[in-house]
């Protein structure tokens, strides 16, 4: 997984009132946990931004003063009116330790169903993961190439011996549906096919009767 650089700043102190200075200053408030001690901070709401406002997701090493804390976001509040970024809380890596993460699901490739006039449906946009941070990718690759009308991509597709997906197994990732004038091209080749046979079959029994006369 790639990782970024965040700057931030102590808090002295920590309630509803210091919270609402930082963020008339332009800053968001912020904790990291997971290690010996929980940390408060604030950093630049430009900051933070680059790095909520996008599919990505990084470990981003935190550097609090001098202090540098390898982290990956856990959680992202929202005012619920102006949907500006009100709190973020940030979890302390350990190589040794697995932590769930919330990792993009990418899709790559055409789906044939898609091809023949179907409608591709993308349920998840991201997964939970549980994994070491050495094992944490970038994306979910789910490659769609071979998904016909009626198939779809389930949880349990995806799951690999280093990496755990929490959510259920059984839960659709994506997948094509059928659509108006959707054709499934593979069927109509088979027919036109053997129509085909047919008609060479009736031209060499024509023939055969015409030498015979």
């Amino acid at each position: 997984m790639k990782e970024v650089s965040l700057s931030g700043s102590l808090r002295e102190n920590v309630g509803k009132k210091d919270a609402k200075a930082i963020r008339n200053a332009m800053r968001v408030p912020c904790v990291v946990y997971g290690g010996d001690t929980q940390t408060h901070f604030s950093v630049k709401h430009t900051d933070m931004e680059k790095l909520v406002y996008t599919p990505n997701v990084y470990i981003i090493n935190v550097d609090i003063e001098g202090k540098k804390v390898k982290t990956v976001i856990q959680d992202i509040q929202h005012h619920p009116v102006t949907d500006k970024i009100n709190h973020v809380d940030f979890i302390e890596l350990k190589e040794d330790k697995k932590v769930k993460v919330n990792i993009p699901v990418k899709l790559e490739g055409r789906a044939i169903g898609v091809l023949n006039g179907g409608k591709l449906s993308q349920v998840f946009r991201t997964l939970k993961v549980y994994a070491l941070p050495g094992e944490l990718p970038d994306a979910i690759t789910v490659d769609i190439s071979k998904l016909r009308i009626g198939m779809s991509v389930r949880v349990r597709d995806l799951m690999t011996d280093s990496l755990e997906i929490l959510n259920a197994p059984s839960a659709v990732v994506c997948s094509v549906k059928m659509s108006r004038g959707a054709v499934d091209l593979d069927e109509e080749e088979e027919e036109e096919g053997a129509e085909g046979e047919g008609a060479e079959g009736e031209g060499a029994e024509g023939g055969e009767e015409a030498a015979a006369e």
